[in-house]
């Protein structure tokens, strides 16, 4: 899913009010809205890139502008400031993360199974490139602006994971004697800190660190009478 794809760019209500009954200017709002959309996605692929190279406070507006061949006013008629490139990708990966959700609930989908993809499915390309998200990572630790707004986004990534545990609470899933907000900080905090390990190292073993990580973690997150992919908790308090 691209940042495109995930904002919204047609007002249809306004199009109605305006549409002409001659075809060609029916056509020419949609070219305007195309074109308007390639160079939005053009402008935040070439700052992550640079984001990646030089990192969130060497690169400026005009770098970005150069690498995606527009002028550099143009910039300010999409994102507010550069910073704002950070929060698109938030809201990128927000978008991603309700669209699986979605796709769980009409699919009836187990939520064992939706849990161990989920961290594949956040991880796909550019959350993929270690360097980006060491410049991400950096850029929301020392912007006060994106790190404010970046806890608001994790407020409801929070709540779209706690949806979806209290759903596999309710259905025998996984295990009803902790709250589903308290398992899904959990369950967060592990995707996020194997993704950030694995990014200091950035080699190929972030499926298989994020998928060792949710076998552990689910032996924990299993109905207290079955083991799943995991030892029992007993054996774990035991040490056995």
């Amino acid at each position: 899913m691209t940042y495109g794809q995930v904002r919204s760019l047609v007002n249809m209500s306004h199009n109605k009010l305006h549409q002409s009954k001659n075809s060609s200017t029916r056509v020419a709002p949609d070219r305007r809205q195309r074109r308007s959309a390639d160079i939005r996605e053009r402008l935040f692929q070439a700052a992550l890139q640079l984001f990646a190279e030089k990192g969130f406070a060497e690169t400026t507006v005009a770098d970005i502008t150069n690498a995606a061949d527009v002028g550099k006013g143009t910039f300010f008629n999409y994102f507010p400031s550069k910073d704002h490139i950070l929060l698109a990708f938030g809201e990128m990966q927000l978008g991603k993360l309700q669209e699986a959700v979605n796709t769980a609930r009409r699919r009836n989908e187990p939520m064992p199974e939706f849990l161990r993809a989920l961290g594949v499915r956040m991880t796909q390309e550019p959350t993929r490139n270690p360097a980006i998200i060491r410049a991400l990572l950096q850029a929301f630790l020392s912007t006060t602006r994106v790190r404010e707004a970046m806890i608001d986004m994790q407020e409801r990534v929070q709540a779209l994971h706690t949806q979806m545990i209290q759903l596999g609470q309710d259905r025998g899933e996984i295990r009803s004697d902790l709250p589903a907000a308290e398992i899904a900080q959990v369950f967060r905090q592990t995707i996020f800190g194997t993704l950030l390990i694995w990014s200091l190292y950035g080699d190929a073993s972030l499926h298989s660190r994020i998928e060792a990580a949710f076998n552990v973690l689910w032996s924990g997150l299993a109905p207290r009478a079955a083991v799943i992919n995991g030892p029992s908790v007993s054996s774990l308090s035991s040490g056995e």
